[in-house]
């Protein structure tokens, strides 16, 4: 992921203005860090593949960061979950104001797409890749998904609810992620869908985990706001920590199962980061 991370760095937005701080704002949570994890999945796919189309992934790479930062920037506005820290930093609009959080978030948002537009791929394939991160990252998943937890704040759902709002929330982006990197190096469809489909399943996992975290860690360990759940439709609130612990136990031993039907050459490109999130809510 040091290919990555020089390349962010390389690219982070600079605009020729008088404003004294929107290119700090810009940049901020995007050097602030993060797992990285939806970048390395579109690489590991493509790495696994077509190792001389990395350089080419780069830019869509950075795209789905830019559009899952603005997501975070979003997240933690006043008027949605209200956060002060993120990354184990003051959130943007603490830093700033709500105001400037919105706009940066509005311009990462375009940002990701600019990128999508001039990556050195073929213009079918980056119309393909703008497709998904515009479907999965907003009206039909990512989007939704935020609106059904905010309008059911303090309202149970039910389990089979839960997962569908965090299906759209949280695991439609990182499915996409690995559905990205097939489209760069051309899978046949049908290891498309099978992507996708364990993708989803991991993104739930994702969610479920964080779940857990925000229950079990300090704000320090988990560089972010947590006990910030309590009005929320979360894994915890709905089932308690037990049972959400053993929801992640046997979503975890699924996901191993259906890694091992993939082939050789892509169990051998995912194998690294699937090991080390398969397991985190332990």
């Amino acid at each position: 992921m040091q290919r990555f991370e020089a390349y962010l760095q390389a690219n982070l937005p600079n605009v020729e203005t008088f404003h004294p701080h929107y290119n700090d704002a810009l940049s901020a949570m995007l050097k602030a860090g993060g797992k990285r994890f939806r970048p390395m999945l579109l690489l590991s796919v493509v790495e696994a593949y077509e190792p001389l189309l990395f350089e080419s992934a780069l830019a869509p790479a950075l795209a789905l960061e830019l559009l899952h930062t603005y997501s975070l920037i979003h997240d933690d506005l006043p008027a949605m979950d209200d956060a002060p820290l993120r990354r184990g930093f003051e959130t943007l609009h603490v830093t700033y104001d709500d105001a400037t959080a919105v706009l940066i978030g509005d311009a990462l948002n375009t940002e990701a797409f600019y990128h999508l537009s001039m990556a050195a791929l073929r213009d079918d394939i980056k119309i393909k890749l703008v497709e998904l991160l515009a479907r999965d990252g907003g009206t039909y998943g990512m989007v939704l998904g935020q609106s059904i937890d905010l309008q059911f704040e303090n309202t149970p759902l039910t389990l089979e609810q839960v997962k569908v709002l965090h299906t759209n929330k949280t695991a439609k982006l990182i499915a996409t992620s690995l559905l990205m990197g097939a489209v760069i190096v051309g899978l046949d469809k049908a290891k498309q869908e099978a992507l996708y489909a364990f993708g989803i399943d991991l993104g739930l996992l994702f969610q479920i985990q964080d779940d857990i975290i925000d229950e079990t860690h300090t704000e320090e360990e988990a560089g972010k706001t947590t006990g910030n759940d309590g009005d929320k439709n979360s894994f915890v609130n709905l089932i308690g920590l037990e049972r959400t612990i053993e929801e992640a136990e046997v979503l975890a031993k699924h996901l191993e199962y259906e890694f091992s039907k993939f082939d050789e050459v892509l169990q051998n490109g995912l194998r690294d980061i699937i090991n080390k999130y398969l397991y985190r809510h332990r």
